[in-house]
């Protein structure tokens, strides 16, 4: 209703909304003449007929406005939660790969101290093995000087007896 007092009825075309459309049904009511004495007031019903007219036309628009929103807004929710599964399947693969990880280094700790260990042994082994053999060498070089000693000894004694013997002109 214009400040005049008619109607233009309102359309989806002229950007009208449907609550721009009831907000001008109210005024029409409330600033329509009263009757004497009553509540009821006298109102044009082709201003009203134009602007319910008007409001059934705009209601298809804003309930198709209103389902774009809900489907752009299921769209963003069914886009977040496909992104959340991604990143969640991620880190799960992650998480899998770094416990992988983990028993490759446990175990490779545990083959590392089993092939230490051994290595231990064997050095240990090698000593032994060696002390034996210095112990052997040094025993022959013992007989064998022994020997050596006794026929040392025997060759001294025995210029000894030549030098003690008178020598012979």
């Amino acid at each position: 209703m214009t400040a005049h007092g008619t109607t233009q009825p309102a359309t989806q075309e002229d950007g009208a909304s449907l609550l721009a459309i009831l907000d001008e049904l109210v005024t029409l009511v409330t600033e329509a003449r009263q009757m004497p004495m009553s509540a009821s007031v006298l109102v044009n019903r082709a201003e009203v007929m134009d602007l319910l007219a008007a409001a059934k036309s705009v209601v298809p628009g804003e309930i198709q406005a209103a389902d774009d929103v809900l489907a752009g807004a299921e769209g963003v929710l069914a886009e977040a939660r496909e992104r959340a599964g991604r990143v969640l399947r991620e880190a799960e693969e992650q998480a899998e790969r770094m416990v992988s990880e983990e028993s490759v280094v446990a175990l490779a700790e545990e083959r590392s101290a089993q092939i230490i260990a051994a290595a231990e042994e064997e050095a240990a082994r090698l000593a032994r093995n060696a002390n034996d053999y210095c112990d052997r060498q040094l025993a022959q070089f013992e007989i064998d000087l022994g020997a050596i000693t006794k026929q040392v000894r025997a060759g001294r004694d025995r210029l000894a007896s030549l030098t003690d013997a008178p020598a012979r002109d």
